[in-house]
């Protein structure tokens, strides 16, 4: 059978009304690259429950959105701007990423998705990393074309013996960059898989997972079928979802 796939959407307010959407990339990404059928998943008030979404679905893409997680979450200062919050999707994602890591259904996350999951697991977030001495600026530049901003921007180290060298077979890759915030601490279960050159962890797993789990800082949907290592790992967590589906 065809694995399902859960995509968090984020919520986005459209002349006065709630909107859940999730780029096509995403759509694109999971469907062709994973082989999965594609389900948006509404980050409703209140929240779904997460064990009817897991009842349902073969496996988990948290997407990345111009929202940013809640400093609240993790007990760090308010945001400058409130109106990058998604408080609906941070209700949804966090307790949907822990209740799928426990239930052992593969999740890939990325972006927001990569930090909601260094957050749901009591990780930090440095919410303005250009301003920290040493780091590169890891926003996109808005004024230019889309394949200028999702276009290489660094490399990163991958780490030696770790999940993504292991599906790859690489220990370095160029990857986009298109963010603001960006790990702090590091939740104490989880491994770094990979390292830009100015220390910020772009890439986790979680040794001893009960499945496939893996968080991605850039964002490998991103014309996913041109790049080895995007293709690699949407192909990776495809076959883990049909390896894994309790409906199969």
């Amino acid at each position: 059978m065809i694995p399902l796939v859960g995509i968090v959407c984020d919520r986005r307010m459209t002349d006065g009304m709630a909107v859940y959407q999730a780029n096509d990339e995403y759509v694109m990404a999971a469907r062709d690259g994973a082989g999965a059928l594609p389900l948006l998943i509404p980050v409703t008030e209140p929240p779904l429950a997460p064990a009817d979404i897991l009842a349902r679905v073969d496996g988990l893409l948290f997407t990345g959105a111009p929202s940013n997680v809640s400093p609240s979450r993790y007990g760090g200062t308010p945001l400058r701007d409130a109106s990058t919050l998604d408080e609906a999707r941070d209700a949804t994602s966090l307790a949907l990423v822990r209740a799928a890591i426990e239930a052992g259904r593969p999740a890939l996350c990325i972006c927001r998705g990569f930090q909601e999951l260094n957050v749901a697991l009591g990780g930090t977030l440095h919410q303005h990393v250009h301003e920290i001495p040493g780091r590169l600026d890891h926003r996109e530049d808005e004024s230019q074309p889309l394949e200028v901003q999702y276009g290489p921007a660094h490399s990163v180290n991958i780490a030696a013996n770790g999940m993504l060298a292991r599906l790859t077979h690489r220990r370095e890759a160029m990857v986009n960059s298109l963010h603001r915030q960006g790990i702090d601490r590091m939740a104490p279960s989880l491994r770094a898989e990979a390292i830009a050159p100015d220390g910020q962890i772009e890439a986790v797993s979680m040794p001893g997972a009960k499945a496939f789990l893996l968080g991605l800082q850039w964002h490998p949907e991103w014309r996913w079928s041109q790049n080895p290592v995007s293709r690699a790992i949407f192909a990776a967590f495809g076959e883990a979802m049909r390896t894994a589906s309790p409906h199969g």
